[in-house]
This record gives structure tokens, sequence and C-alpha cells, in this order.
């Protein structure tokens, strides 16, 4: 792996973590309110499938071995296999979904309200599997019925989730062509 992908998988893990800390605790739910989900997004739309996971990947080892990386400033094995912990595992899997639409982003032929409306729809679909493994997580751990595992970490996070999304693809569109490993550079 070549020393420049290094920099930007560690850049990309650090934004994680950074934004795991804009975070809002919600009395009726386990599940803060944060924007990880956001950076995650973007970490697979700059990134592409393989690094963006493999950013998260990082991410999650330097969470479990204590430095607190997690939403409020928190960290250990213990947030893994906590309840909210099926939204954490759920994060590489999420960038690598998102990560298959990031050569929408460097691709120059294409109009920009296309490029955004590719990535939004590969981000929702990683946002759908983080919500499918996190709430049947959540379920588990918390020993929840389906019915109130969405209502306490799905529902109240929906819209303001498709905003992130939609923010991580006008985001990408923006900087993917400097930050992206695929990027073609035009030389004059």
């Amino acid at each position: 792996m070549r020393t420049a992908v290094m920099t930007r998988v560690a850049l990309m893990a650090a934004v994680v973590a950074v934004a795991a800390q804009i975070s809002v605790p919600l009395p009726f739910s386990p599940v803060p309110f944060t924007m990880g989900v956001m950076a995650v997004i973007l970490a697979g739309f700059v990134l592409g499938p393989r690094y963006g996971a493999l950013a998260l990947v990082v991410y999650l080892l330097i969470g479990a071995v204590g430095v607190p990386v997690f939403a409020q400033f928190s960290g250990g094995l213990g947030r893994i296999v906590g309840p909210t912990g099926g939204y954490l595992i759920s994060y590489p899997f999420a960038a690598a979904i998102a990560g298959l639409a990031a050569g929408t982003f460097t691709t120059v032929d294409r109009s920009r309200g296309r490029t955004i409306a590719i990535g939004t729809a590969f981000g929702l679909l990683g946002l759908l599997l983080i919500y499918a493994l996190g709430a049947t997580w959540l379920a588990i751990q918390s020993n929840l019925s389906p019915g109130a595992a969405l209502a306490a970490g799905v529902l109240p996070f929906i819209p303001f989730d498709i905003v992130k999304v939609v923010l991580a693809a006008l985001l990408a569109a923006a900087v993917a062509p400097q930050l992206s490993p695929f990027a073609t550079r035009r030389t004059v």
C-alpha cells in the first residue's frame, strides 16, 4: 500500500473519530445522535469500498483497545459488544457500500446533480445496513422486541441521517477529486 493511500485511510479514520464526538445523548434511547454516520459514508465516497472499509476497521481497532474515539469520548471492547455495538460493527460494511459510488465523484464527465444523486443512493444503502445491524444488535443486547429496537434505535434518526448522507455526497463531490486514491489528475 502506498504512503499516500495509508495517509488518506488514517485521515478518514480520524475524521470519523472527530465526527463521533459531535454527539447528543437522547433520553429515550441508548443510541446517541452523532455525526459519525456522515463521516462513515464520506469515507466510502472518498476512499472507495476497500480503503473506506479499511479506514473504519482502523477506527474500530483503535477504539477497541481503549482510545476514546467512540461517541461521547468512549472506547474499549465493551462499547463494541454493548447495546450500540451493532452500529459500530456495521461501519466498515456501510463504508464499503457507499464506496461503490466513489468513481462517480471522481468522474469529470458526469453532471454534479447526477453525481450527488448516485452517491446519495449508495449512501442510503449503507445507512440501511447500519440500521439493520445496529437495531438487530440493540434488540439482542437490550432484550427489546424488534419494534422497540426500531423505535429506539432507528426511527428517530431517519430524517437527520438522510440529511447527513446528502451532506456527505455534497462534500464528497467537492473533495473527492483531491483526496480519492483513484482520482485522475489533469496535467497542463
